[in-house]
């Protein structure tokens, strides 16, 4: 257990505007892995914050703690229309990944929002708090190796390849059904499964294709790259895109990636810029780490 006045210190960090952005989305991921109603709090102050992407990320790391006091905070982010469309969306599958069913009301409200990126991610989080209802009880929900709660659970049922690839492109094809296939293209994890969804990031809707460039993120296959890239380069892509583009080469953190972030370190997309500074600090992190594990080997 961490005290309270310890967590209200690494809080006093997050909301530091004069602080690096690096240093404040390492306290921020480190209140949510403290969990509780203190960290919390400290996440939910910083919603006062200018920078998009920062908020963006409190959204999600509520909806990873899963703990129903970030209902209420998520829900006023929701509502307000002031608010960036990424960082909208994120409350809304924030409030998903919880799954409260008292959430279902301001989620059917939404879903008619006329910004795409809302109403559709309140879709997908309807759809995974109903499912949620019929799941087996001893059924981990949404267990993954990568210790994530999804928008969605993989596709049970289906293995091959070619035929998730078709369900993932088919644009007639039910959302949620998409992202069930997504997932599960994540989970194989295979050379073929991440090109598969490579194809991804020049089909659907804005927030289909930030979905993709997470998930690519998390699969952490330099296969991947060359995609990946071409996303970032592309200025017709919508920033919530770019972003997740250049935060997903940052988790793969080759020599290749790093060179590739900082070139759009001075992107006219502020979101942009600040992802690429986040990334390369990922790669920093990564790379540091494997330095350090292969000095220990060396020395065993």
């Amino acid at each position: 257990m961490i005290p309270d006045e310890k967590t209200l210190l690494i809080g006093k960090v997050l909301k530091d505007s004069t602080k690096p952005l690096k240093e404040r989305f390492r306290a921020l991921f480190t209140l949510k892995n403290i969990g509780g109603k203190t960290a919390i709090n400290c996440i939910s102050e910083a919603f006062a914050d200018e920078s998009a992407l920062l908020k963006h990320e409190l959204a999600y790391c509520l909806g990873q703690m899963k703990d129903v006091d970030a209902n209420e905070i998520l829900s006023k982010v929701l509502e307000d229309k002031n608010q960036e469309p990424m960082v909208r969306h994120e409350a809304a599958e924030a409030l998903g990944a919880i799954g409260d069913a008292n959430s279902i009301s301001i989620l059917e409200k939404y879903a008619q929002d006329p910004v795409k990126e809302v109403s559709e991610t309140c879709y997908l989080a309807l759809k995974r708090i109903k499912s949620m209802t019929v799941v087996d009880s001893n059924k981990k929900d949404n267990a993954n190796i990568y210790g994530s709660v999804d928008p969605a659970p993989p596709l049970e049922d289906v293995s091959d390849i070619n035929k998730l690839k078709e369900i993932l492109l088919d644009e007639n094809e039910d959302l949620f059904m998409r992202y069930k296939a997504m997932f599960k293209l994540r989970d194989i994890n295979s050379v073929e499964s991440t090109l598969a969804l490579t194809e991804g990031l020049s089909h659907g809707s804005s927030l289909y294709r930030h979905e993709v460039a997470f998930v690519l993120g998390q699969m952490q296959n330099p296969s991947s790259i060359p995609a990946l890239t071409s996303a970032l380069e592309d200025q017709s892509q919508n920033e919530m895109v770019r972003h997740e583009c250049a935060e997903a080469l940052g988790a793969i953190a080759t020599p290749e990636c790093y060179q590739v972030l900082k070139k759009y370190l001075k992107d006219e997309k502020v979101v942009v810029r600040e992802s690429c500074e986040i990334a390369l600090d990922m790669c920093d992190y990564e790379n540091s780490f494997e330095l350090q594990y292969a000095d220990t080997l060396c020395k065993v």
